[in-house]
C-alpha cells in the first residue's frame, strides 16, 4: 500500500526538485531546424541591436576574468550511462553570427553563460567551476581545505568540479559544504563533493539557513506533478538546442540530469546576521528568506572583502513569478534584503559573486549592480502598486508597466529569466490575487466551454483560420494567437489550426528576451505540431533524499494524493508511532480529507502501527511491502487492518503527461 504511494511520490519529486531532468525520444514531425524567422521577426532583432547597448563588453570582461583552465572534455556521463552534460551541444553561440531566430539581448546572455571550467575569483582564497551545471560551484581555501558553497544539482557534475579544483589547484579534503537556498542546482550534487559518514561523524559540517529542510521538500512536493510538467515549456527540456529552439536558461545553460541526492544541513543559520568559522574563514551569513526561495542566505567574506550573493543577484532580474509555478515571491522584501547588503556589506566589498553567472569586480561596480537590482525590484513592487491603486488591473499590467528607462540600458537590470510581462502580474497576483475585479471573470467558463461560443460568433474555422492567416502574414502574432486560441480549444482535432499556433508561438518566442518565456512558446509550438513527445523518464529519486523527509511531510502529501470522490464514505483513524525517534502521527480520514497531526495518538484508533526507522524508510523507498514487514513482525499492528485497503482504494494518480495545449496527448 505505502509502496503504491512511494513510487507516485517519488515520481512527482524527481521531476520538480531535479528540475527538469529527463530524456525523450524526438517527435516523430520535428524539424529541429525550426522555421526560419519572418520578415516581422527579422526587422524586429534588427530593432533591438540597434537600441541595445551592445557596445558595453564589461560583463564579457567581468566573465572571462581568473580563467584558469577548462577541461578537454564537453560532456559529463551519469554513472547510470547517460549524458549527465553536455557543453557541447551550444557550441553553434560561439560562430560570432547574429542569430535572428534570437532576441539579440537573450543571445548576448547565452553566449556569457558559455563560460566553460575553472576561475579564480579571489588570488589564492576564492575560486568557481562554471558551465558545469545550471549553477556555479564555489571553493573557499580554508587553512587545510575546500568549504564548497553549492555543489550543483547532479553527484557526477560536482564531483568532475571537485576533481578539476584539486587537478589545477593542488588536492584538498573538503571540510565543509554550504546550501544557499532549497533549490535542487544548489545541493543535488553534495555525494560529488562529500561522503555521508564524514558528515554523519560530524567531520564535515552542512550548513543551510533555517527552515532548509521544511522547504526543500514541501516547496516541490505538494504540487509536484504539476509543477513538472509546467516545468517542460519554462525550461525547455524537451526542445532540442539549436538556434531556433534551446539557447539558454538564463542564469546558467541548462540543467544536469546526473544524480540527484541530499545530506540534510548538520547546522543551520537561524539568525538574520550571523558569523560563523570554519577552517581559518570567517564568514558572516545573512538571512534573506522569502526572496529568490522561501528559505535562502547571502555569505560575507569579511577577510577577504568578498561578498557571495547566492541566487539573490545575479546577471539578471530573476522570477517573482516562476513559471512552473510556485508560490509568488516579494520584490519589495527582495529589494530591501539587497539593501541591507548594500549598506552591511557593500560598502567594503572589492568582489561579488553568486552561485550563477559571473562575479563583479571593484567597489564601484558592486553597488552599480547592487542599487540597479535593488531599484528593480522596489519599482516592480511600488510602480505596479501605483498603477493598480489607479485601477490597472492584473489583465492590463503586462501592456502598461515598464521599468525605468535608466535601468532599461542596464544589463544586470535586464530580464533574461523572469519577464517585466509576468513579474508585473505577479506583483498585482501577490497583493489582489488573480481577479480583476470584473464579475465576468470571478466565475469564467473553462475555456473548452467558452471556445465554440467564441467560434461560432466569429463564422466557424474556416473563417478564423483566415483571419488568423492574415494576421500572421501580417506579424501580429499576438492577435493570431487570440483567435486560433478559440480555435484549438474548441476544435482540439483541428491539426490546421495548430500548425498556425504553433507558427505563432515560434516567431514570437523567436522575439522574446526572457528565456523562460522563449521556452514556453517553443515547446508549446512543438506539442501544436507533433503531440506530446514520448520516452519522458524521469530519474530514480535517490535514498537519501527520502531518508531527509519528516514523516509529517510524507502524510501530508498522502492527503494531496487522495481523490476525494474516492474516498467518500470512509471514516477511519491511524496511529503511526516511530520509538526510534520517539515520534507519534494520527492520520485521520473523515468527509473525505486526509488529515494528520504529530505528537498525538487516539484511543479509538482503528489501527495503531508501530514501525522502526529502518522499515519506514525501506516502504518509503519501495524497497519493502508493508504487509511483509507487517508478516515478518518488523511492524506492529494493532486493530484493524482493513482500514488500509480503505486508505489504498482512496488514492488516486497522477499523469506526469497531462496536455497544457488541447489536442496534444497522444493516445
Amino acid at each position: 500500500m505505502i509502496k503504491l504511494f512511494s513510487r507516485t511520490l517519488l515520481s512527482m519529486m524527481v521531476c520538480t526538485l531535479v528540475m527538469g531532468a529527463a530524456v525523450a525520444d524526438e517527435p516523430a514531425h520535428f524539424d529541429p531546424k525550426g522555421k526560419m524567422p519572418s520578415k516581422f521577426t527579422k526587422d524586429f532583432q534588427a530593432q533591438q541591436r540597434e537600441i541595445l547597448p551592445l557596445s558595453d563588453k564589461t560583463d564579457f570582461d567581468e566573465q572571462s576574468r581568473g580563467f584558469i583552465a577548462a577541461p578537454e572534455y564537453t560532456q559529463i556521463m551519469a554513472d547510470a550511462g547517460n549524458v549527465a552534460w553536455d557543453m557541447g551541444k551550444y557550441e553553434f553561440l560561439l560562430d560570432g553570427q547574429d542569430l535572428d531566430s534570437i532576441h539579440p539581448s537573450l543571445q548576448r546572455q547565452a553566449i556569457l553563460n558559455m563560460n566553460y571550467g575553472l576561475y579564480e575569483v579571489l588570488p589564492g582564497k576564492i575560486y568557481q567551476v562554471r558551465g558545469f551545471d545550471l549553477a556555479n560551484i564555489s571553493f573557499i581555501k580554508g587553512d587545510t581545505g575546500w568549504i564548497v558553497f553549492d555543489p550543483l544539482t547532479s553527484t557526477e557534475t560536482a564531483r568532475a568540479a571537485l576533481a578539476l579544483a584539486n587537478e589545477k589547484l593542488g588536492k584538498r579534503p573538503v571540510v565543509a559544504v554550504v546550501y544557499s537556498h532549497t533549490h535542487a542546482d544548489h545541493f543535488g550534487g553534495v555525494h560529488g563533493v562529500v561522503d555521508l559518514a564524514d558528515v554523519k561523524s560530524g567531520k564535515v559540517p552542512v550548513i543551510a539557513p533555517e527552515g532548509f529542510m521544511e522547504h526543500a521538500i514541501s516547496e516541490n512536493v505538494y504540487a509536484g506533478n504539476a509543477m513538472a510538467r509546467r516545468l517542460f515549456y519554462q525550461y525547455g527540456v524537451l526542445t532540442p538546442a539549436s538556434p531556433y529552439g534551446h539557447v539558454d536558461q538564463a542564469i546558467g545553460k541548462n540543467v544536469s540530469a546526473g544524480t540527484l541526492g541530499l545530506i540534510a544541513p548538520t547546522r543551520s543559520v537561524s539568525k538574520p546576521i550571523e558569523e560563523i568559522t570554519i577552517d581559518g574563514v570567517r564568514m558572516i551569513f545573512q538571512n534573506t528568506p522569502g526572496t529568490e526561495a522561501p528559505a535562502e542566505m547571502n555569505t560575507y567574506f569579511p577577510d577577504y572583502k568578498a561578498f557571495w550573493a547566492a541566487e539573490n543577484i545575479t546577471g539578471t532580474i530573476h522570477n517573482i513569478y516562476t513559471l512552473r509555478g510556485a508560490p509568488v515571491r516579494d520584490a519589495l522584501a527582495w529589494s530591501k534584503y539587497i539593501n541591507e547588503a548594500l549598506y552591511e556589506f557593500g560598502q567594503d566589498a572589492q568582489v561579488m559573486f553568486a552561485s550563477h553567472t559571473w562575479p563583479r569586480f571593484g567597489n564601484a561596480r558592486i553597488q552599480e549592480v547592487m542599487r540597479g537590482q535593488r531599484d528593480l525590484y522596489a519599482n516592480m513592487n511600488n510602480q505596479i502598486l501605483h498603477l493598480a491603486n489607479n485601477g490597472v488591473t492584473v489583465n492590463q499590467i503586462q501592456n502598461v508597466y515598464s521599468p525605468p528607462k535608466s535601468l532599461q540600458q542596464q544589463w544586470y537590470a535586464r530580464s533574461y529569466h523572469g519577464s517585466v510581462e509576468h513579474n508585473s502580474r505577479a506583483v498585482i497576483n501577490r497583493y489582489l490575487g488573480y481577479w480583476d475585479a470584473n464579475p465576468t471573470t470571478l466565475i469564467p467558463l473553462s475555456p473548452e466551454d467558452s471556445a465554440p461560443l467564441y467560434v461560432e460568433m466569429m463564422g466557424g474555422a474556416e473563417k478564423i483560420l483566415a483571419r488568423g492567416q492574415e494576421l500572421y502574414d501580417q506579424g501580429k502574432y499576438r492577435h493570431a494567437q487570440e483567435i486560433l486560441n478559440k480555435l484549438v480549444y474548441a476544435e482540439p482535432d483541428n491539426q490546421a489550426a495548430k500548425d498556425l499556433l504553433a507558427d505563432c508561438f515560434e516567431q514570437f518566442g523567436y522575439q522574446q528576451e526572457s528565456s523562460s518565456v522563449r521556452n514556453s512558446f517553443l515547446a508549446a509550438a512543438l506539442e501544436l505540431r507533433s503531440g506530446i513527445p514520448a520516452g519522458i523518464a524521469p530519474k530514480s529519486l535517490t535514498p537519501d533524499v527520502i531518508q531527509a523527509m519528516s514523516m509529517s511531510l510524507f502524510l501530508d502529501y498522502l492527503g494531496i494524493l487522495v481523490d476525494s470522490p474516492k474516498a467518500d464514505g470512509f471514516n477511519f483513524k491511524i496511529n503511526i508511532v516511530l520509538p526510534d525517534s520517539n515520534e507519534a502521527h494520527l492520520l485521520e480520514m473523515s468527509n473525505a480529507t486526509l488529515t494528520n497531526i504529530e505528537g498525538r495518538t487516539a484511543k479509538d484508533a482503528d489501527l495503531t502501527l508501530t514501525i522502526g526507522k529502518i522499515p519506514l524508510m525501506q516502504v518509503m523507498m519501495g524497497s519493502a511491502k508493508l504487509a511483509d514487514l507487517i508478516e515478518s513482525g518488523a511492524v506492529k499492528t494493532e486493530g484493524d487492518l482493513g482500514v488500509l485497503g480503505q486508505l489504498k482504494a482512496s488514492m488516486g494518480r497522477f499523469d506526469p503527461l497531462f496536455e497544457i495545449m488541447p489536442g496534444t496527448k497522444k493516445n
